[in-house]
């Protein structure tokens, strides 16, 4: 009998260790952020791509210049109003990577996007 409670008391302690771990793992993937950049086509604006999308380039401290793309929902949303004209704006929205090394690229879902005047 004690040997079915403590093997049921390590399968239970085992289950919440790897849901917990489970559940840390998803919120590093999708963290929300605040960004502030210039939102533009990589296409029409930065000439880097064949087909047209939306990204916000970003500056940071040390003068790097860092990309955040919008994904598919974000990008119908709000290209049609950066396509021919970059815009400096503010946003906030949950990002998440993909790829790994070099290939990482910042993939971010647009939850409130306000531009500069």
């Amino acid at each position: 009998m004690r040997f079915f409670v403590a093997a049921a008391c390590l399968l239970f302690g085992l289950t919440a260790l790897f849901t917990n771990a489970d559940a840390q793992e998803k919120d590093k993937e999708k963290k929300e952020i605040k960004l502030k950049g210039l939102i533009c086509c990589p296409k029409c604006e930065l000439g880097e791509s064949k087909t047209c999308a939306t990204l916000i380039v970003v500056e940071k401290k040390d003068k790097k210049k860092v990309q955040f793309h919008f994904d598919e929902a974000s990008n119908k949303k709000y290209h049609s109003q950066i396509c021919t004209e970059a815009k400096k704006g503010t946003l906030t929205a949950t990002v998440k990577y993909e790829g790994e090394g070099d290939k990482k690229k910042a993939i971010i879902a647009v939850k409130e996007l306000k531009f500069d005047e």
